[in-house]
């Protein structure tokens, strides 16, 4: 664990990020998407149209939904960025059960845009700190480190079966409005976050192996190694080259500091990658 100050910091700064992005998620949930019979994108969505069968709440099989998806995102995504994902859907849960269902507006087509400007937002912000409303955000990661779209286009291609489920399920009136709320939390998470998905990052250490644990402890990344020298005091060194996601750089920000507070890091947004990407290929 990180253990300086700024690294404390740091750290309860990330935490109270997924406490107010997970609240803006409830927030659009109960007042705008919930009562205007409309589903939001990714697990919370696939919640809302089953807890019309079953007598469990939307909170309470969004939380069961992600268990499973958790498993994958810690094996394929990151340890920490998992955790922190699960952190945003336990307290996504919480505040479902917490804030009650009103509706401040009878317009389904404002329910709509403003319900999923809000719940993207909430997502858009996890992700800023190095988590994910978990779901299919974890799945569309997944999918958006092994090709070069935005993640918000992978949103739009799993959420699919969301509209039309809705649509079988319910009426076509809420699938069409549905997707209307897809669209725009996809343009919402592309603009708040950033479109390159894949970095590369240059770290000049001096303490190379540790540096190399500690990136692959937290990251499944593959790692090259460069002997470097220092140009001012001839000093032996090395440069770890390793291409990221840009959803893993704040976890890779702390990993570096903690194995050698003097590195020297150099990001390089990368248009492409060709041959092996992932640790396990």
């Amino acid at each position: 664990m990180l253990t300086s100050h700024s690294s404390i910091v740091s750290e309860v700064t990330r935490v109270l990020v997924i406490v107010f992005g997970a609240l803006i998620m409830a927030v659009g949930l109960n007042l705008f998407l919930e009562p205007a019979n409309v589903f939001a994108s990714g697990a919370t969505g696939i919640a809302q149209i089953i807890a019309g069968f079953l007598p469990f709440s939307t909170g309470v099989l969004l939380f069961l939904i992600n268990i499973p998806i958790a498993m994958l995102g810690w094996f394929k995504v990151g340890r920490l960025f998992t955790f922190y994902s699960f952190l945003h859907v336990a307290l996504t849960t919480f505040f479902l059960d917490l804030i009650p269902i009103t509706e401040l507006s009878g317009d389904i087509l404002l329910n709509s845009v403003f319900g999923g400007a809000i719940t993207a937002a909430g997502a858009a912000v996890a992700l800023k700190w190095g988590a994910s409303a978990g779901g299919l955000d974890i799945v569309a990661l997944v999918l958006a480190r092994m090709g070069d779209r935005p993640v918000g286009t992978y949103f739009m291609l799993l959420n699919g079966i969301i509209v039309i489920a809705a649509g079988f399920l319910y009426n076509w009136e809420s699938s069409l409005y549905t997707l209307v709320t897809l669209y725009v939390g996809s343009r919402v998470i592309d603009t708040i976050h950033t479109r390159h998905v894949k970095l590369t990052a240059l770290i000049v250490t001096k303490n190379p192996d540790e540096m190399r644990d500690a990136i692959h402890q937290n990251l499944t990344r593959g790692i090259t190694r460069i002997p470097a020298r220092g140009g001012f005091d001839a000093s032996e060194k090395e440069i770890l080259m390793t291409v990221i996601t840009r959803y893993e750089m704040y976890t890779l920000q702390q990993v570096v500091q903690e194995a050698d507070p003097e590195a020297f890091t150099n990001i390089i947004n990368t248009t492409t990658v060709f041959g092996l990407f992932r640790k396990d290929d």
